[in-house]
């Protein structure tokens, strides 16, 4: 039989209820007396029970993460930042990869509800079919547009997308393509589109750009940008992986990089620095969006609803490589 709170007041000759506001901090015990307590759970190995902590605090310290793809560099390192704050604040995350699946959002929305969680942070392309404000959640977007009244936190993307354009510009390519996502979806990485348009009328350059929806795979996309437009000399691409998708189709095609066609992405983790050095890029400062998200998020559960912005943007930085 697993030990209980009256087996440890036993042995540390204490009452039930002393162990109880030990293990919960409320009023004070003298140092002497907890640390009996903590002996005594040490020696019979007795963990506390977290749900019935939860109970009488009021609190799971549990924090939900929505993602759409945890095999993607950018979200495993979203997740990396954000899985280590949690921990360092003392509470416990619980992964949700949802594939950007409608279904699966929703079970898993269902599943955080069921297991009480303090608070949600989420990436989703699926504006709307998450009902979080139904549901009195806490809740902190990432790079999505959610709801008018839910937080939003991201990189600066206009100003990221204004750089990759810029730079490829300064190079010398006549022929510069963009290649991003579906511009239907509700999202503020649009605005790196919308930057480089911007640069392009600036400059009397007609803007071409290319879209890459969920069903589709870079490749099938990159492979109709280059054969209907064999000119192009440069391209700025969403994200780092279209980016990588990009230098391998020219390489097929034996064009040469960055000669014959420079190339630009936009995230910068720290894998795809490790295994594609040489591309340049615009690097997200993903720590600092995972640590303004919690921020936020805290803020929230708290009660203090005032004391945060709607939107946060962070403060991106472009890292030159070899594809330029």
């Amino acid at each position: 039989m697993k030990p209980n709170i009256h087996d440890v007041a036993k042995i540390a000759g204490v009452s039930s209820t002393t162990v109880s506001r030990v293990l919960n901090n409320r009023g004070y015990i003298s140092e002497k007396t907890k640390e009996k307590v903590y002996k005594a759970m040490e020696e019979i190995n007795y963990f506390p029970n977290d749900l019935a902590r939860s109970l009488f605090n009021k609190r799971t310290n549990l924090i939900g993460l929505i993602i759409p793809n945890s095999s993607n560099p950018f979200f495993g390192e979203l997740t990396f930042h954000i899985e280590s704050i949690c921990a360092s604040l003392g509470y416990k995350l619980l992964l949700c990869n949802s594939l950007n699946r409608i279904d699966k959002e929703e079970k898993y929305l269902e599943m955080l509800i069921r297991n009480q969680v303090d608070g949600v942070v989420v990436v989703t392309y699926n504006r709307g079919i998450l009902n979080y404000e139904m549901q009195n959640l806490s809740v902190v977007a990432i790079d999505h547009y959610l709801s008018k009244n839910i937080p939003v936190v991201g990189s600066d993307n206009y100003s990221g997308g204004k750089k990759a354009t810029e730079l490829l510009i300064m190079k010398g390519c006549q022929y510069i393509v963009h290649i991003n996502g579906p511009i239907e979806l509700q999202t503020p990485a649009n605005l790196r589109r919308k930057a480089y348009e911007d640069v392009m009328k600036e400059q009397s350059r007609l803007p071409i750009t290319y879209e890459v929806s969920p069903s589709q795979s870079h490749q099938e996309v990159i492979s109709k940008l280059f054969d209907e437009h064999p000119e192009v000399d440069g391209i700025f691409a969403s994200d780092d992986l279209i980016a990588a998708s990009v230098i391998a189709e020219s390489k097929k095609r034996g064009k040469e990089i960055p000669t014959q066609l420079k190339v630009v992405g936009y995230d910068g983790t720290e894998a795809v620095q490790v295994l594609l050095p040489e591309l340049t890029t615009i690097q997200q400062p993903i720590d600092l969006i995972a640590k303004s998200a919690i921020d936020i998020l805290l803020k929230q559960i708290e009660g203090e609803f005032n004391n945060f912005p709607l939107e946060t943007y962070l403060p991106v930085k472009l890292l030159e490589g070899g594809t330029t």
